[in-house]
């Protein structure tokens, strides 16, 4: 039947089509994300300036490893250590937060959209073991640092770098890489070049934690 036909479609789509993307992307730049397009309808532009790896601030890299997921060279992809201190947190009264790592931030940033829900957050955990799996930890930090929304219509360390700073993202600063870092949870609120004094703390604590990680050398190289 058509409606036989069509589930059977959709089915293959949502298993085969994120796996497709994936192998694509362990080798190709995303041309572009859905968050891109959705900001892009919105009104916001979109500068994205790809980046190899090797041409980022390793300060930036730092920053953001320390920043969002400490524990990125060391999980699967779902951290469940953190997983499990926010629904102990959430259980004790506190608002539930995400607990995304690097990994499940970049599957979303490529292959989702970003509202909140259990079905999108479900894709989420079922899609980034595979990421983990058919990716490198280099290649998974490499893509999140050009992706990653730093602005309004500004995505990835580049595009930042030049917004903000007027340099390119080689020549980043341990202070300019926490200031990038900071806004990461709201970016399109906060700005590193005019950033409160939340943001300086928070750029501080974030700074203090990226010179005692040794997470880029374990893993990273």
């Amino acid at each position: 039947s058509p409606l036989a036909r069509f589930v059977k479609y959709f089915f293959c789509l949502v298993i085969f089509g994120p796996l497709v993307a994936i192998t694509v992307f362990r080798f190709m730049p995303p041309p572009v994300t859905p968050l891109m397009l959705i900001r892009s309808a919105e009104g916001a532009g979109i500068d994205y300036r790809w980046q190899s790896l090797s041409q980022i601030s390793k300060h930036l890299a730092r920053a953001v490893i320390a920043a969002e997921d400490g524990r990125f060279c060391e999980h699967w992809g779902v951290d469940l250590t953190e997983a499990g201190n926010a629904v102990d947190e959430w259980l004790s009264g506190e608002r539930l937060r995400g607990a995304s790592t690097l990994s499940m931030q970049t599957t979303k940033n490529v292959l989702l959209w970003p509202e909140r829900n259990l079905f999108r957050k479900a894709l989420e955990i079922w899609l980034t073991p595979q990421l983990e799996l058919l990716w490198s930890k280099r290649r998974i930090l490499e893509v999140y640092l050009n992706v990653a929304e730093m602005g309004p219509g500004i995505y990835g360390a580049e595009a930042a770098a030049r917004k903000y700073f007027g340099k390119p993202a080689s020549r980043l600063t341990p202070n300019e890489a926490a200031l990038i870092a900071a806004i990461l949870p709201n970016p399109r609120r906060w700005s590193p070049a005019a950033p409160t004094d939340y943001l300086l703390g928070r750029a501080e604590e974030i700074s203090a934690r990226a010179a005692k990680i040794d997470a880029y050398t374990t893993c990273i190289g």
